[in-house]
């Protein structure tokens, strides 16, 4: 069997080394540069590998195709593969025709890489045999290739990773909310990515667990939908208002949750767990919920639910989300980076009690910004646009900044951006890197705008 991997970063180079371990023939393409760290692991293994192009001959003689996520379906070699008939699947698809264990599959718009993250503290904390993985950490290929049997991996998945998945079962699945995203990538049509996010249940079985946020504007009637046409799983929602018909809800200022007997897939009893909002370690209401959703998982999966509380104290969160930087001269420095889109802002943007200085701008993906606007005007000192092309920054919000009296820059560096900031805010005022837009315009990805950001803030304080 011949596999071709289309792009050559985490998840390709993954696959590449678990299907060379398997019997195929592979080869390795990607139309853009590798880097040097990859080159070295598939020399290391002996594999093939082409970068600055696509040999199409090469390619369409697969007999299948595992694409990297960020390659879209439009693309000329993705075209011309399904015109031939290649399946094409994702790492995740394909890694799970080998993977033993139970998967815990988080998705949503937002909020992913945190609950995925303190699902996997959690689990680990209890001494669970348990993998990271997905859109976040290593390779699950990799590491199903490298002989890291677990009982339980902790996936998150993007709509990108669940488009192409197809036989892959969660045992566990978790849809913490579904907001405009992507739709670039989805004709620009939110019924598309809604099926895209709602791909989470495929496959899944009585037995499994749905844990899903009940007041999303999409969940509980897409789930309906899908129910009536013969999904079986275990639906789990969850709510943060009152609400005694779900499993979670924060009451009086009291995340709690309330499991009835038979809730978990292997506890018999019926468990409480009650914990004051202002103990938990992450802030904000959008917190709670994913407080709420992780918390879930990990009791349905068999964790205790005194070693959830403690965690839900305790964890250190997520570098690039709500990550205090640090002060500088009387001013809170706050890393957002993964806010990719104008929910994840909104939320960022509502979690603080101080005057923002707003950073905002990157590669737009079809955003709406006048979501921001009442809490623009409320919180804002100054805005500062950070992108190549600024263009539609200055059309949604210059006219709302001066009927209001919030300061404007434009730049066009991360350098003269932090210079910006620092200009404009005065002490007790905090300075929020929250840009609503992918990175790629002026970084390498997220990651690399986060860490930029907090390095230039930093040498603030030498």
């Amino acid at each position: 069997m011949k596999l071709v991997v289309l792009g050559a970063a985490e998840s390709g180079v993954g696959a590449a080394i678990l299907a060379q371990q398997k019997g195929y023939e592979v080869f390795v393409s990607d139309m853009g540069q590798i880097k040097p760290k990859y080159k070295e692991m598939l020399d290391a293994h002996h594999l093939e590998w082409e970068e600055g192009q696509h040999t199409a001959e090469r390619i369409l003689d697969a007999d299948e195709c595992v694409k990297s996520p960020g390659i879209p379906d439009n693309a000329p070699m993705v075209k011309a593969l399904r015109e031939k008939n290649v399946p094409i699947l994702g790492e995740i698809e394909f890694a799970g025709r080998y993977l033993e264990g139970q998967t815990i599959c988080i998705t949503g718009s937002n909020g992913k890489t945190t609950t995925t993250s303190l699902i996997y503290y959690i689990l680990e904390k209890a001494g669970f045999n348990v993998g990271l993985g997905g859109n976040i950490g290593k390779s699950l290929a990799l590491q199903v290739a490298e002989g890291e049997v677990r009982d339980w991996y902790v996936l998150e998945l993007s709509s990108f990773q669940l488009d192409t998945m197809y036989k892959f079962r969660a045992d566990i699945s978790v849809l913490l909310n579904i907001t405009p995203d992507h739709l670039d990538r989805y004709d620009f049509c939110m019924q598309n990515y809604v099926d895209s996010k709602m791909r989470i249940i495929q496959n899944q079985r009585a037995t499994d667990c749905f844990i899903y946020w009940r007041d999303d504007e999409y969940a509980q009637a897409e789930f309906k939908k899908r129910e009536i046409a013969g999904s079986h799983v275990r639906p789990m929602p969850f709510t943060d208002e009152p609400n005694p018909e779900s499993y979670g809800y924060n009451r009086k200022g009291v995340l709690s949750i309330d499991v009835p007997e038979g809730f978990s897939m292997r506890l018999e009893d019926g468990i409480q767990l009650h914990i004051p909002v202002n103990e938990l370690s992450i802030p904000g209401k959008h917190n709670v919920r994913n407080c709420l959703a992780a918390a879930m998982a990990a009791i349905t999966a068999g964790v205790e639910a005194e070693t959830v509380r403690q965690c839900l104290k305790d964890f250190p969160g997520v570098e690039h989300r709500l990550e205090r930087v640090c002060d500088v001269n009387g001013v809170h420095y706050v890393n957002d980076s993964k806010a990719t889109n104008v929910d994840a802002c909104y939320v960022a943007m509502d979690a603080q009690i101080t005057p923002v200085i707003l950073i905002v701008g990157g590669t737009d993906k079809g955003n709406d910004y006048s979501t921001l606007y009442d809490l623009v005007k409320s919180k804002c000192r100054g805005i500062v646009y950070l992108g190549a092309d600024n263009q539609k920054l200055h059309e949604s919000f210059d006219a709302l900044a001066e009927e209001n009296g919030i300061l404007i820059a434009d730049t066009h560096s991360m350098e003269d951006c932090v210079k910006a900031c620092s200009m404009m805010a005065k002490p007790g005022d905090t300075v929020l890197l929250s840009p609503c837009c992918a990175s790629f315009d002026l970084f390498q990805n997220m990651g690399h705008r986060g860490r930029m950001f907090k390095d230039l803030v930093r040498q603030m304080n030498d």
